[in-house]
């Protein structure tokens, strides 16, 4: 285990399991992680290894036994009348009779309806009532020869999730973990290896558990297919509930006026609406407006009665065309329904994930180390929604009063949030909450700017905070920086001013590179790269400043793993590109030999050797002894010095075993870390070679 994983298990004794355990049992049963992860608790709970073991052994004897397949339902109905009794794990749904005056249940994968339960059981588990729950139940089998009589009966029924925990002791726990070992145990709690996700990307998956801690919370994810948006909503809680976006009615989702049955919001945490996505989807606009009102004011009519409800609401949809292209021709909700596709309800979103910013799942990214039983976290969740973090920022950031009343809530309802999640002790330093403070500005702020293409009645908005020292600082999304030229393009009106003019004066300096062409006018000057941001290449940022250089000195420390060396080999692509065919130019590397694998780090080297001297470039390479380099840095013969605090490992993880992934093929396409660069003019050196 990690030297993390021990800390888990040493604070959360019980309330963790290693994670790969629920693949391990789950087999061919359909049904969610809490359920699997609740049992694994029970037996598994621990890090012994034998332990483990002989309760992995135990649950998939109590899903053998126990658990419904729906294609064995009549066996397991034959089981129950030959045995008198049994216990099942199923899902279960209520509804009252009124003919008879009594609630019956049914059996979602047994297929047996109109049995019994009693009244008291319906009042402390009123779930039944909406969608059903997945219980353990006992039921009974006692036929009568009366027609009306359904020989079954529930003897017992117990809702699979906690009974309790001790918020108290949670809190005391979470004070032994830093910042960074939190974040990563509550993204391997997710199901994910922490190892393959920038600090950016572990903040866009937490922020998929605001709506579980954070009442009345509205959210919007889009981007592509296969980033696991719904998970969240379908897996990790019982008390979330994810429906399709097609199959939601006004009684469904608010209130039967006929019936005065209450619909999904007064019984769920959180509601989460999946395919939400699609032009062409019938939508019927009497939800719409309710939705609208609700979404707003935490209210919904009945008739003439007017009822509140605390559920958060979530959005999640497919996007068919590249960010660039939607910034270009559209903007950034162009894929939603016609009636969704509008001001008034867009305006009522909190925050917008910006999907296309989320990995598509691979198998390597799922974690085999420890995190809460799923079941227990949620709990946690639950039980802060009546906290209040809002105003924790107040003593040391102002936010502008340029910034409208729905905007400020939706700023700080994200920031509350996030603290929950993140500082649930609510202590976090000036520097931290300043990092989620604009991390809650930047996903509001990309709501609203849509909101100014879509309608422009609205005023255009500065997102900008000041600090108690009296800095005020500009608040910008990611795609923003990167696509400049087509972000501000129809916050006019087209054909009416000068739309790529209106785009510079947006520009900060270090952005003006991105807007110019592939050809710049090189200068001194300092970038600054965020984490996630795509268009950056050797070619683009690297290129220009080598081109003309007869020599050019490496020196970077790390250029021993596989990836890596990848990253020295396109290097070296990109010296070939911006060189004269009939020039050559020496490439001499500084890095440090790997302890353990020096000989292949070496036999490597010698392969890029031998390739890069038939296209005209003379490659070396040394070993630095003294184990004192550390700034990495490039240095061109012809007086310019690079330096780049990440070195040439600027790009974040991607599939480099997939010849048919664009991220593998061109640099571009991959989101990159967050990292600096800094261009200096120093005038023509003497160096290694000469």
């Amino acid at each position: 285990m990690s030297q993390l994983d021990d800390k888990i298990n040493q604070y959360f004794p019980g309330l963790v399991v290693r994670k790969d355990l629920v693949k391990a049992v789950k087999g061919n049963a359909i049904v969610p992680s809490y359920v699997l992860e609740y049992l694994l608790g029970q037996y598994c709970a621990t890090n012994d290894e034998n332990t483990i073991q002989a309760g992995i052994e135990t649950v998939k004897e109590i899903l053998r036994k126990h658990y419904v397949h729906r294609n064995e339902a009549g066996l397991v109905r034959s089981n129950i009348k030959e045995k008198g009794r049994y216990k099942v794990i199923d899902k279960i749904s209520a509804a009252l009779n009124d003919k008879t005056d009594s609630y019956e249940a049914s059996f979602a994968n047994l297929g047996i309806k109109n049995v019994l339960v009693d009244s008291q059981t319906v009042k402390s588990h009123p779930k039944l009532l909406v969608s059903g729950v997945w219980c353990i139940a006992d039921l009974n089998y006692e036929f009568e020869e009366s027609a009306n009589v359904v020989p079954w009966v529930l003897t017992s029924l117990k809702p699979i999730q906690l009974s309790h925990f001790d918020y108290d002791t949670f809190i005391e726990a979470r004070k032994a973990f830093t910042t960074e070992e939190w974040i990563d145990l509550l993204i391997q709690s997710i199901g994910f290896n922490p190892e393959l996700f920038g600090k950016r990307s572990k903040l866009l998956q937490l922020v998929r558990l605001i709506p579980y801690c954070e009442r009345n919370f509205n959210l919007i994810e889009l981007g592509p297919k296969g980033t696991g948006k719904s998970h969240i909503y379908s897996e990790f809680s019982p008390h979330g509930i994810l429906i399709s976006g097609g199959e939601v009615t006004v009684p469904k989702l608010f209130v039967n006026n006929t019936s005065g049955k209450i619909g999904l919001v007064g019984y769920w945490d959180a509601v989460a609406f999946d395919e939400f996505a699609g032009k062409q989807k019938r939508v019927d606009k009497a939800l719409v407006d309710i939705m609208k009102n609700y979404m707003a004011n935490k209210s919904f009519s009945r008739g003439v009665e007017t009822l509140g409800a605390e559920a958060s609401m979530v959005f999640v949809g497919n996007t068919q065309h590249t960010v660039s292209f939607m910034l270009k021709h559209a903007d950034l909700f162009d894929d939603l329904p016609d009636k969704f596709h509008d001001s008034a309800f867009l305006d009522r979103i909190h925050f917008y994930i910006p999907g296309w910013e989320v990995d598509i799942i691979r198998g390597e990214m799922f974690s085999n180390g420890y995190g809460f039983v799923v079941d227990y976290l949620a709990e946690v969740l639950r039980f802060m929604r009546s906290h209040d973090y809002s105003d924790k920022f107040n003593a040391h950031f102002t936010l502008s009063k340029d910034i409208s009343t729905r905007d400020r809530d939706g700023v700080i309802k994200t920031f509350s949030g996030l603290m929950k999640v993140l500082y649930p002790h609510g202590e976090a330093t000036k520097e931290e909450m300043e990092e989620l403070l604009k991390f809650a500005m930047e996903g509001r702020k990309r709501v609203k700017d849509q909101l100014l293409r879509i309608d422009n009645t609205y005023a255009l908005v500065k997102f900008a905070y000041s600090d108690s020292e009296g800095k005020t600082v500009l608040v910008k999304t990611l795609e923003e920086r990167e696509y400049p030229q087509h972000y501000y393009k129809t916050l006019v009106e087209e054909g009416e001013g000068d739309t790529e003019s209106l785009a510079v004066q947006h520009l900060d300096p270090e952005e003006m590179q991105v807007v110019e062409s592939s050809s710049p006018q090189l200068r001194e000057e300092h970038l600054v790269f965020q984490e996630n941001q795509k268009g950056i290449s050797f070619d683009k940022l690297l290129g220009p400043y080598l081109r003309g250089a007869s020599r050019i000195t490496v020196t970077d420390p790390y250029i021993r793993l596989f990836y890596q060396m990848r990253n020295f080999m396109e290097f070296l692509e990109t010296v070939v590109k911006h060189k004269a065919p009939d020039e050559e130019v020496v490439v001499h590397l500084v890095t440090t030999e790997d302890e353990f694998k020096g000989d292949q780090q070496k036999d490597n080297f010698e392969k890029m050797k031998e390739s890069a001297i038939a296209v005209g470039v003379n490659f070396t390479w040394e070993f630095d002894s003294t184990g004192t380099i550390h700034a990495r840095h490039i240095l061109t013969g012809h007086g310019w010095k690079i330096s780049l605090d990440r070195g040439l490992d600027i790009f974040q993880h991607y599939e480099m075993n997939d010849a048919f992934a664009f991220a593998n093929r061109l640099q571009q396409y991959r989101p990159c870390k967050a990292f600096e660069v800094t261009f200096i003019k120093q005038g023509p050196t003497g160096m290694v070679g000469e």
